[in-house]
């Protein structure tokens, strides 16, 4: 029997580079080598080798995060390589990523998200008036970005400003959002036409960890996940609906993961990850197990359904 030629894209240019290539090993050791021909490919040196083999790729997974891999971009070229891939298109992975355009959305959707200021690079702003329109504290994070890069928790006004600057090295635009006292949750979801919301997560930081920043999100014990989440059913429907509904008016496909807050009755959407991280330390294979799907049979499903779409089921 021919084995499946597989192109595994890890890596890439972005600030989540380190973690890409963790999700990256981690997707490799469950590849069943009797099955699939795996050959990888870090896009920040590989993509001449990528054009070059492209005939003899059979389908793609995409392991990487941030600027450059999940916003879009290695997206496009596969397209025109004809190569299939697990993840959300070019159109869903670029809003997804743009956290402003795809709040947008999310309102247009009747999902509700935080109040918040939009800074641009170059313009001027007052402190004082971002924090008489959204008081404290204040979330502060560049506008396109993942894994909470650059994402800061601000408690007073000297904080503010520093955030900002901070935030501006990772983007032109800046978020600045009234701060959701809440409990964190995030559920995924799986499929292409068909879609499987997954069971809901609590997301817990522990110590000095005060929300689920970078640290809290890579290092293994800084964080304790509850999967299921002990909410009442009517709560875990509701947040399932809530991600089901994100993942479809952005136009994922293949898999997403959407962050909430939620606060009495109430759920914020916070951004929806069109690439969640697959290392030994992330959500959506925790999701996955909590529902009796193993890891390798997870990817085996990403890859199923990376073919379907190039059988036909194309991005919404």
């Amino acid at each position: 029997m021919k084995r499946l030629r597989i192109a595994l894209l890890c890596g890439g240019k972005s600030s989540e580079r380190e973690v890409s290539l963790k999700s990256g090993a981690y997707v490799k050791t469950a590849l069943d080598k009797e099955k699939y021909e795996v050959s990888i490919y870090d896009p920040a040196f590989d993509l001449a080798k990528l054009v070059n083999d492209a005939p003899n790729i059979d389908v793609a997974l995409v392991m990487l995060h941030g600027r450059y891999g999940e916003d879009g971009t290695i997206q496009g070229l596969l397209d025109l390589l004809g190569i299939p891939y697990q993840c959300s298109g070019v159109l869903a992975s670029a809003l997804a990523m743009n956290k402003i355009m795809a709040k947008k959305i999310f309102r247009l959707a009747g999902l509700k998200v935080g109040e918040d200021i939009v800074l641009e690079q170059g313009k001027e702003y007052s402190s004082e008036q971002i924090i008489a329109k959204l008081g404290l504290p204040l979330v502060v994070k560049p506008a396109d970005g993942g894994s909470s890069i650059a994402l800061n928790l601000v408690k007073t006004k000297n904080e503010l400003q520093p955030a900002i600057e901070r935030a501006f090295k990772h983007s032109h635009q800046v978020l600045v959002e009234k701060y959701i006292a809440g409990r964190e949750i995030t559920g995924g979801v799986l499929g292409n036409k068909e879609l499987i919301a997954l069971p809901i997560v609590e997301i817990l930081p522990q110590g000095n960890h005060h929300f689920f920043d970078y640290q809290a999100k890579y290092t293994p014990g800084a964080t304790k996940e509850i999967c299921p989440a002990p909410l009442p059913s009517h709560l875990t429907e509701k947040a399932q609906q809530c991600a089901l509904l994100a993942h479809k008016v952005l136009g994922c496909k293949g898999y997403s993961r959407t962050d909430m807050i939620l606060k009495g009755e109430d759920i914020y959407i916070l951004e929806t990850n069109t690439i969640p991280g697959m290392t030994e330390t992330s959500i959506f294979p925790l999701a996955a197990k909590a529902m009796g799907m193993s890891f390798s049979t997870l990817v085996e499903e990403l890859i199923n359904l990376a073919l379907e779409t190039k059988n036909g089921a194309k991005e919404a």
